[in-house]
């Protein structure tokens, strides 16, 4: 039997995702055509469930991408002239930093040392995308919805575009106080790899038009407004990964059945659970110390040189943690904490870690 998996990111399969993909296999899902009836339909479902479960208005628009990380550079290329800004905790967030620089972009950047946040920023920002990492996958920091209405006050004229790559879906983002937002589902949503999707307002699609009636660069297929005037006939530019907009479509449908509320209440509470955990155990302790600052998706521990060993504890009894990542790898181990992860396995880990001395 497998371990149970706590890396954040391909992490553990949703347990209804196998039947799924046996559903789309009987009914030929991965041959159809991306122009066809059927697949208008299934992304009109998928965006429907997308829609329900994160209360995105209804003048949004939602494309697919092969990944997160080619969302980084979509978003560049179409809505930045001149300079973005980058809030950078993490390695991750450090490398949209970085593919500014890559696609000729001026980059500001506000950093936070490894496993801290920021405090209230009231600067108003030169740029014309502010980007922030709401979780940090390899640091375990998160940043909260009323700090970035700050950001937003400070910036009106700013594009604010929030990474909730590691947070969605339990993060209820404020719509109103952001332009865009962007996961990909091999996280929260429990699915393989290989899907991005990116949503946007009415701001971005203007900027991206404005962009190429300049005959700036915005991209080829893959140009947002390419994206956007095929997502408007729920189809796509190119082919996409049918099965996995089908599986998505299926996934919602399981995470709304079960209640986003009731998922978002068991999410807290296993955060809750490992985290007392950690404050109380000896030697493992939580990565980020500040509590307002710690992530309820992606919880990191500080091993105190018993990274190999707590692991193989773990790992002997069906749980597999996920490594720590850059310069944590070595001294620190991350459990994800999505709809995923039952609260009984949560109480296995914690029993576990407890006896740990």
């Amino acid at each position: 039997m497998l371990p149970v998996n706590f890396t954040p990111g391909p992490s553990q399969i949703y347990f209804t995702v196998e039947d799924h993909i046996r559903q789309g296999f009987k009914e030929g899902i991965p041959s159809i055509s991306h122009r066809s009836k059927t697949f208008e339909q299934i992304y009109k479902t998928a965006k429907e469930g997308i829609f329900s479960l994160l209360n995105v208005p209804a003048d949004w628009e939602m494309v697919f991408t092969s990944s997160a990380t080619e969302i980084w550079e979509r978003s560049l290329e179409n809505l930045v002239t001149e300079r973005s800004h980058h809030f950078v905790n993490g390695s991750f967030s450090k490398r949209y930093y970085e593919f500014a620089g890559l696609l000729g972009k001026e980059a500001g950047i506000t950093q936070a040392r490894e496993g801290q946040g920021f405090d209230l920023f009231t600067d108003s920002l030169d740029a014309e995308l502010i980007a922030i990492t709401q979780n940090e996958t390899s640091t375990g920091v998160s940043i909260q919805n009323d700090w970035i209405a700050e950001i937003r006050k400070h910036n009106p004229e700013a594009l604010l575009i929030v990474d909730g790559v590691s947070s969605l879906p339990h993060l209820q983002p404020d719509f109103s106080q952001v332009d865009s937002v962007f996961f990909s589902v091999q996280k929260g949503f429990g699915m393989p790899a290989g899907l991005g999707v990116w949503l946007v307002n009415q701001r971005c699609a203007d900027k991206a038009e404005q962009r190429t009636r300049a005959g700036l660069r915005t991209g080829t297929y893959h140009a947002l407004p390419s994206l956007l005037s095929n997502a408007k006939k729920f189809q796509t530019p190119s082919t996409p990964n049918v099965l996995g907009i089908y599986v998505l479509s299926k996934v919602c449908e399981d995470l709304l059945r079960r209640g986003i509320d009731t998922i978002r209440k068991e999410t807290n509470y296993k955060a809750s659970l490992l985290y007392h955990t950690l404050d109380q155990h000896q030697t493992i302790k939580p990565f980020v110390t500040e509590t307002k600052h710690r992530s309820p998706t992606v919880l990191v521990a500080n091993t105190d040189g018993r990274t190999k060993e707590i692991a193989d504890v773990l790992l002997k009894n069906g749980l597999q943690a996920g490594d720590g990542y850059g310069p944590g790898k070595q001294t620190q181990l991350r459990f994800a904490n999505f709809p995923a992860h039952s609260k009984e396995v949560y109480e296995q880990l914690c029993d576990l870690l407890a006896r740990l001395d």
